[in-house]
């Protein structure tokens, strides 16, 4: 009875520990189905370092979304470079900003304007709202509406395009429906989000790129190859394609 204790003790443990390096490759080799969606992209700031932008486009990567600015004067190091860079590597690239709650939207706006280049072709601009590494203070929907207007109309104005709202798993809960009306770009890791109006689906947040190293955001877009192009039109005024109805 013992041995048989022991043998059946020793079965958990080989069950369990195949378990768990199935859900280690699980969660490091996930991927969206590449027929539904593909077009893939990465989202980098200064945390990424040094970026190989050749390799990175080579390694199945159509579109980057790079830290322009944070706030009302905070400028990343990494962004002229991972433009220019990303550009020449024949990737499209888009700027977005980390919006905090402790600056007044017009003053945010107006330092993104100031960094992001005009003359040149982007994505539409982005503005990343979220809990983690920002202020501690959670404004009401109504106080981060008023100041999201004051962000968001002087950057459509100057960057002749609808902007699209990053929104993680948190601040979709707290604000999806009662912010600024934008396409989103949404944060799901490793699910596919439950509502079908993004622009973006963020799917991993510790992938791996080549020419990148260490942990990179992985993203597709709702869309094939001519709606990145269309996204990318220097066409003032350019709106975004709706998103398709939920099944």
């Amino acid at each position: 009875m013992k041995n048989r204790i022991i043998l059946w003790g020793s079965m958990g443990l080989v069950f369990a520990a195949m378990a768990v390096a199935g859900g280690f490759v699980y969660f490091h080799t996930y991927s969206p189905d590449r027929n539904k969606y593909p077009v893939r992209g990465i989202d980098v700031s200064h945390h990424q370092g040094q970026i190989d932008w050749r390799r990175a486009a080579a390694d199945d990567v159509a579109f980057a979304i790079i830290k322009a600015t944070e706030g009302g004067d905070h400028v990343d190091r990494a962004f002229a470079t991972n433009l220019r860079e990303a550009r020449a590597a024949g990737i499209a690239v888009g700027a977005y900003h980390f919006f905090t709650f402790c600056r007044p939207g017009a003053d945010q706006a107006k330092n993104f304007i100031s960094v992001v280049p005009h003359d040149q072709p982007l994505l539409p601009p982005v503005v990343d709202v979220e809990f983690g590494g920002n202020c501690p203070q959670r404004p009401s929907p109504e106080q981060l509406n008023a100041e999201l207007q004051a962000f968001l109309g002087p950057v459509e104005a100057a960057f002749g395009k609808t902007a699209i709202v990053y929104l993680t798993d948190e601040a979709e809960a707290a604000y999806a429906g009662q912010i600024a009306a934008r396409p989103l770009w949404l944060r799901s890791l490793l699910v596919e989000p439950d509502r079908h109006d993004w622009v973006y689906w963020q799917y991993h947040n510790r992938g791996r790129v080549d020419g990148i190293e260490g942990d990179v955001d992985l993203n597709v877009l709702q869309g094939g190859p001519a709606v990145l192009a269309a996204l990318s039109t220097t066409s003032p005024g350019s709106i975004l394609p709706e998103a398709p109805p939920s099944p």
